[in-house]
């Protein structure tokens, strides 16, 4: 055997080593259920929040089944997918999930809920954000009076969704007042607290973590565009080992026992729900 072609071999049993390296590496953050059948989700805050746990048990018992969690983001939790070291994510980022369903590397895209997104910010309101008319006339008023903004920066669905809202105000944001955290949702609110800054955080979030954000308040909400919509995609046919069982977690999502679950979640604990229906989210979905 010549020595380029051993050379060559060498490479590639080290990249298939790289490989299984990152796939052995993967963070699982919780488990949920204990079946034999076991599949991996990646998602963010439905994970943060406990509406997964409620999930995936219910979907356990039923199907003796077993998810492990991995905490991630829309735009990792894709990736994830894409390159299949998850079996099915949970996002909010309509336009990169019709990115990855045209591409081909994601299945039985399923609507699952929403919930929407809150303007926090100093009760004080330096930047006026109170009599915005829209999310991008909101930023542009935070923009136009320097006020510390927090931007998760991190690629998340809330990322990708706030810079969407800039691009719409026709403002590329920089500067030393805006900050970057490259950081999740609660851990991102609490620097905005820290910092007196606004921050886009989700509803859910805000409802069950407020108490970490003592010196903020909601300052802008209504607008369409700040919808938050929830899809669930599963891996294609053969491409990951828990891919059917995600299938059917998906299918449990959509039915009416998972409906349910994530119409009453947090009903018992905080003064209102933290997610909307599938049926309430279908009126935002454009």
């Amino acid at each position: 055997m010549s020595k380029s072609i051993q050379a060559i071999i060498g490479i590639t049993l080290c990249l298939i080593g790289f490989s299984s390296m990152a796939q052995a590496e993967l963070k699982v953050e919780a488990v949920y259920g204990s079946g034999a059948n076991v599949y991996k989700l990646a998602t963010g805050s439905p994970g943060e929040l406990g509406l997964l746990q409620a999930l995936g048990e219910a979907f356990g018992k039923k199907e003796n089944a077993k998810m492990e969690w991995i905490k991630a983001g829309s735009g990792a939790s894709l990736n994830l997918l894409k390159t299949k070291q998850v079996d099915m994510i949970m996002v909010h980022a309509p336009e990169a999930v019709n990115k990855a369903l045209a591409e081909g590397w994601a299945t039985d895209r399923t609507l699952i809920g929403s919930n929407e997104f809150y303007i926090v910010g100093p009760k004080s309101d330096p930047a006026k954000i109170k009599t915005a008319t829209s999310g991008a006339d909101a930023y542009a008023k935070i923009a136009g009076a320097q006020a510390n903004f927090i931007s998760r920066g991190d690629k998340s669905g809330t990322h990708v969704k706030e810079m969407d809202i800039w691009k719409k105000a026709g403002i590329a944001p920089s500067g030393s007042w805006y900050i970057i955290t490259n950081d999740f949702m609660t851990a991102s609110l609490k620097r905005a607290n820290e910092e007196n800054a606004y921050f886009m955080t989700d509803s859910s979030t805000w409802v069950a973590e407020k108490n970490v954000a003592p010196k903020l308040e909601i300052l802008y909400r209504g607008d369409k565009f700040l919808v938050n919509t929830y899809d669930a995609l599963a891996a294609p046919a053969g491409a990951t080992p828990g891919r059917e069982t995600a299938v059917k977690f998906i299918q449990f999502v959509g039915s009416d026992a998972g409906q349910k679950i994530i119409r009453d979640y947090g009903k018992n604990k905080y003064p209102e729900a933290l997610y909307n229906d599938a049926v309430y989210a279908k009126q935002y979905v454009y």
